[in-house]
């Protein structure tokens, strides 16, 4: 029988623990926080030549760097790198994705293990680029000790974030080969002829995490995948429209995902979406979290959607977004890579059901699996508070330590299944 793990703390009182989890969703940006305050600075930042390469010096193997320039303000000890590099398309085009590479000062980088973060919804409009701003550091959960373990850290932007075209929002295939390609840049400029890496990703991102594990052989196999690690990560989508287009500030999420697909796949909204939503969704689009004003931003301008906004009751009752659903809702990671997964009990964005059920899956499929579950988390913390328990599996990974398992002959735990909630804060 597996067996869940749990991780207890002593509680602060709860105005500071308020505080912390306010800061910590916004530096995490959830998967539902969506914002329609335009940041002017980063668009003209995101508009700006770094982003910006012409089809000549796109071409080329994919993961090799088109340009890169040395960052301000990184964590001490460390130098830290904008990057531009190469990568494929949804349809194996040639295309541009950016995003940075944190060294440490000390240490041989051609034998320096790299850890990749895959990070969760910052919008889906050019300037949501992590990148452009140099809270980008804030962002990355377990950055500090990472670093001190002596671990290089790239973090990719995803497509369509930072540089030309539509960001392709909950696309499996467009998330894993930014992140794979990712690894390959900071290869590059580490000097490493065959990177050893780990992957590590909340949310958004930890649906990126295990596509990454999915992609890792037949797309990069030039490249040494020892682990994968995600904190809630978006596995059923179906399920996860479902959720969250039952509550207010779900209504972002579906109207973030509905218009990046309906640009990515060329699909028309107005069978589907009630036409005097469409301005809200579209402001929604352009918008991207980063401060707390930008949160009640969205909270207020969101409202107009109220619970009309879709001429239908089940957005996963019409095609082809229920097919688009199913084909970007994982399947298990190849038991080859080692899985830890972190589910916070009180996230009411990606349920912990969701997430066991994902479990089980990968236990019958033969993956060594260790889960780890928080009581009164929720979705936008998880990642901040698993952080220290992901770095430390990680660093077994690296060590080429046995993994651990919550898995018993291919079995998840029935209490997994039977846990949800948990106690309120």
């Amino acid at each position: 029988m597996t067996t869940i793990r749990y991780a207890g703390r002593r509680r602060a009182p709860w105005y500071l623990r308020a505080g912390v989890a306010i800061a910590a969703l916004l530096a995490v940006s959830s998967v539902l926080s969506l914002v329609l305050a335009v940041d002017t600075e980063g668009r003209e930042q995101a508009a700006g030549s770094f982003y910006l390469a012409d089809p000549q010096a796109i071409d080329g193997r994919p993961g090799t760097i088109i340009r890169s320039e040395q960052m301000p303000f990184s964590p001490q000890g460390t130098n830290a790198y904008r990057i531009l590099y190469r990568s494929r398309g949804l349809h194996g085009e040639a295309i541009a994705v950016s995003g940075v590479l944190i060294v440490p000062q000390e240490g041989d980088n051609q034998s320096r293990p790299i850890v990749a973060w895959a990070h969760p919804t910052t919008g889906v409009a050019t300037q949501c680029a992590p990148s452009l701003r140099n809270s980008v550091f804030r962002q990355v959960q377990g950055l500090n000790r990472m670093l001190s373990d002596g671990f290089a850290v790239v973090a990719t932007d995803y497509p369509g974030l930072g540089g030309p075209g539509v960001h392709p929002y909950l696309i499996g295939d467009s998330e894993g080969r930014a992140v794979l390609d990712s690894v390959r840049a900071a290869g590059h400029l580490l000097g490493q002829e065959r990177p050893r890496f780990a992957v590590w990703g909340h949310s958004q991102g930890g649906q990126a995490a295990l596509y990454t594990g999915l992609l890792a052989r037949p797309y990069a196999p030039d490249l040494d995948l020892v682990g994968v690690a995600a904190a809630a990560p978006a596995t059923d989508l179906r399920t996860l429209m479902k959720d969250d287009f039952a509550t207010s500030g779900g209504k972002g999420l579906t109207a973030l995902t509905l218009s990046s697909w309906s640009r990515v796949f060329d699909i028309p909204l107005d069978s589907l979406v009630v036409p005097t939503a469409l301005p809200t969704m579209d402001r929604l689009a352009n918008g991207c979290i980063e401060t707390i004003f930008d949160l009640l931003a969205r909270r207020i301008e969101e409202r107009p959607l109220g619970k009309t906004f879709l001429t239908i009751s089940d957005p996963t009752a019409a095609e082809p977004w229920n097919r688009l659903l199913v084909e970007n809702s994982p399947p298990p990671v190849p038991p080859a890579y080692p899985v830890f997964i972190a589910q916070g009990m009180n996230d009411d964005i990606v349920r912990p059901k969701v997430t066991a059920s994902y479990v089980r899956r990968l236990c019958l499929n033969g993956d060594k699996v260790e889960f780890l579950t928080i009581p009164r988390i929720g979705h936008g913390f998880i990642a901040h508070d698993a952080a220290d328990q992901a770095v430390d599996w990680i660093a077994d990974r690296f060590a080429g330590r046995v993994p651990k398992s919550n898995c018993v002959a291919g079995e998840p735990v029935a209490e997994i299944l039977g846990h949800e909630g948990g106690e309120q804060p």
